[in-house]
């Protein structure tokens, strides 16, 4: 018989059963909820941990992982299947982007997390022990904030392991978003990061932004999940095939120096070379004081698309 998994706050699901529930937490003093949905397989398997809303605005991810959590046939599955599809729910409430409130970090900087830490912290712990560290396989679902569009695309890290790399890479094919982001940490503290660094095979998928959840969006984000769980050996369904995949080995982040207005002159998904003028910032007066310009050669990932800028938010990305 398989393993029961996960008898925390009462979500325990037998054998062929699905349980939820959503969970009372309190961490820093802070009170906060989390729904989480736990499908167990009648057959042996693997165990898959989904997470989504890690950052509470990005809604595709939300709606793809309720939906995978609430319509998937139990009787189909071999091993576990384990959905937190709000994980921040204190940014949900708030429609917060990038950061957790109260304490305003942004949790998807915070993991591994710290038991002793503050809210971000703490939960980014909680979700790490006690959902993250079981997975034998990890998806972490996201999209542009309220305020950035983006091309889809997903994130792997680039390890000196190199037979998780290519579990790693194996996952994020079959998911089948044809941009995959290979990269060392130069992002500390993300999910994916973490995962990989505890030798869990690791992918956040991008899809969606501004505050939007298309059909179509959602779909996608739906299929790219069902053809991953399809690859672990968890669950097979029907999904349009992967398409093709272009690996890149860097992502270039550029940020404002200054508070004020913020006017690019790219789109996603944009080729562009490097020097080339991506953007460019006001003061209040709409005096230029910042050009946002391309450091390498790549595709623009997301971009800001409010006209409000704040000193250290990001303006854009590129892959290269």
């Amino acid at each position: 018989m398989p393993k029961q998994l996960f008898a925390v706050a009462g979500v325990e699901a037998a054998a062929g059963e699905r349980a939820a529930n959503v969970l009372d937490l309190t961490l820093a003093g802070v009170q906060t909820r989390m729904p989480l949905f736990v499908l167990n397989g009648a057959g042996e398997g693997p165990t898959v941990v989904i997470t989504a809303g890690i950052h509470g605005s990005e809604y595709v991810g939300i709606a793809a992982a309720m939906r995978l959590a609430k319509e998937t046939d139990v009787s189909q599955i071999k091993g576990q299947l384990v959905i937190a599809p709000i994980s921040s729910m204190t940014a949900y409430a708030r429609r917060a982007i990038y950061i957790a409130p109260p304490d305003n970090k942004n949790l998807n900087r915070s993991f591994p997390g710290d038991p002793n830490g503050t809210f971000a912290e703490q939960l980014a712990r909680w979700i790490f022990a006690n959902l993250i560290q079981r997975a034998d396989f990890y998806l972490d679902l996201h999209g542009g904030d309220l305020n950035e569009a983006l091309v889809p695309f997903s994130i792997i890290k680039r390890t000196a392991n190199a037979a998780l790399n290519e579990k790693a890479h194996a996952l994020a094919a079959a998911f089948g978003i044809p941009l995959i982001l290979a990269v060392e940490d130069t992002i500390k503290g993300g999910t994916y990061s973490s995962a990989a660094d505890a030798g869990i095979p690791a992918v956040l998928a991008e899809i969606g932004g501004q505050g939007l959840w298309s059909d179509d969006e959602v779909q996608a984000m739906l299929d790219g999940l069902h053809r991953a769980l399809s690859h672990a050996g968890v669950l097979q369904v029907s999904a349009p095939p992967a398409p093709a995949t272009r690996v890149l080995e860097e992502m270039a982040w550029l940020r404002s120096d200054h508070d004020g207005m913020f006017y690019p002159l790219c789109k996603v998904g944009d080729e562009v070379k490097s020097g080339q003028a991506l953007g460019y910032v006001t003061d209040f007066l709409g005096n230029k004081v910042q050009e946002a310009i391309a450091p390498v050669d790549g595709t623009v990932l997301f971009l800001v698309t409010t006209l409000a800028m704040n000193q250290g938010d990001p303006l854009l990305s590129v892959g290269a």
